[in-house]
């Protein structure tokens, strides 16, 4: 208990003199201990680093999970170790609700079958989606969070300590000025020889001068001092170590940041490819409309075939493009136009899905043109001797 009283006693002391510094040095009293600049660049970068990790991670998690109610409940569960519920993605209910929609209206009907291949599209995005999010969450937010969590928690630690370390150096200081000042205040003042008879009633020590007792004073203050100084010093490299560690911290964050990119390059292309997918399968649908590319109600002078194509259902003829087999037939015997045809880059790779098509490879260049009535999204694509329809979206048209 008496061991306990003393420590406590101790510490209240030191805390005492710490928080008497402290406001000293706030109110211009006393003299600050200044760290050099290399150590102060060090501390300004490791704030600049935490502030904009912790920026960086709340965006993406409300880019990952835009519902705050959601983060917030990821976020309790974290914090009492339990596993996240899995939740479902809104593309996956919106393909939920289309499913029960063609079930309910009619899955034989032309809206009844596109609601189940809109649907099952939706589905392909819900899962790419989740695991777009959990690729993201163990490869970039983790690592953060890692970060924030531990290195920069220890830096704190050693920075608060390194703080006491100099209030305790410069309240040594200041003690030993005292010290100093004062003893040279008593040697001048003291006699030569001390009147013992004189200065008994004003004085409890008897066998030493004012002039001994402050020079005792500065020698314990010295002492202290060097042991503060020592104390400092170790402290101070302890911690500027951690912060050059910042550096390393970087690294590890441009690796994640790569590997973040890289999920989300994944998911919008898997996104991409399953809308192709889904559009071409809706084109081959009978009864499906066109998308309309063009104004509602075009003005009188720039209404064409095509124009009135865009905004009509595909209606087959002798000489169209509609039936597959004859199809084919036709685009060997068409010429194409004398004028109006274009070279164009292809974009992906697409594979032909009828004989009515042309396969293309990513990179090639093909001759197209437009025919008559054709569906605006399709043209005539040429690759010397064959020739066959090519999707608009796949082409980067080049004169």
């Amino acid at each position: 208990m008496d061991f306990n009283m003393k420590k406590l006693a101790s510490d209240a002391g030191i805390f005492f003199t710490r928080a008497v510094q402290f406001t000293e040095e706030k109110f211009g009293q006393a003299e600050k201990t200044e760290l050099d600049a290399h150590f102060e660049n060090l501390l300004a970068r490791a704030d600049s680093t935490k502030n904009w990790t912790e920026r960086i991670l709340r965006q993406t998690e409300v880019l990952l999970q835009p519902n705050p109610s959601a983060r917030v409940e990821e976020f309790l569960y974290e914090k009492l170790d339990r596993k996240v519920p899995s939740r479902v993605t809104n593309g996956e209910l919106l393909a939920q609700y289309m499913a029960e929609a063609a079930s309910e209206l009619g899955p034989d009907t032309p809206y009844g079958k596109t609601l189940i291949k809109v649907s099952e599209a939706e589905k392909r995005l819900g899962a790419a989606e989740r695991d777009f999010i959990h690729t993201a969450s163990l490869s970039f937010l983790t690592p953060l969070r890692n970060f924030l969590e531990g290195d920069w928690k220890t830096i704190s630690k050693e920075r608060r300590l390194l703080q006491n370390r100099r209030l305790d150096l410069d309240a040594c200081k200041a003690r030993l000025k005292k010290a100093k000042a004062a003893e040279a205040k008593a040697t001048v003042s003291a006699p030569a020889v001390p009147d013992f008879q004189e200065t008994r009633p004003r004085n409890y020590i008897l066998s030493a001068s004012a002039s001994a007792l402050w020079n005792d004073e500065v020698d314990k203050a010295e002492q202290e001092l060097r042991v503060a100084q020592t104390e400092f010093d170790r402290q101070a490299e302890v911690t500027r170590l951690l912060l050059e560690g910042i550096s390393s911290t970087h690294v590890n964050h441009l690796r994640c940041l790569h590997e973040f990119v890289k999920s989300q390059t994944t998911y919008y292309a898997q996104c991409y490819r399953h809308m192709l997918d889904l559009q071409k399968q809706l084109g081959r649908f009978p009864g499906t409309f066109v998308g309309t590319t063009e104004p509602a109600s075009p003005p009188l002078s720039s209404t064409s075939p095509t124009t009135t194509a865009a905004t009509m259902p595909v209606v087959p003829t002798g000489t169209g493009l509609a039936p597959s087999e004859e199809a084919a037939l036709c685009l060997e015997e068409v010429a194409p136009p004398a004028s109006g045809t274009r070279k164009a880059r292809v974009l992906y790779d697409y594979e032909a899905a009828d004989s009515s098509e042309l396969a293309l490879l990513a990179d090639e260049l093909i001759t197209v043109y437009s025919l008559p009535g054709m569906d605006p999204d399709w043209l005539i694509g040429e690759r010397g001797n064959k020739k066959g329809k090519v999707p608009v979206t796949y082409l980067e048209l080049l004169s």
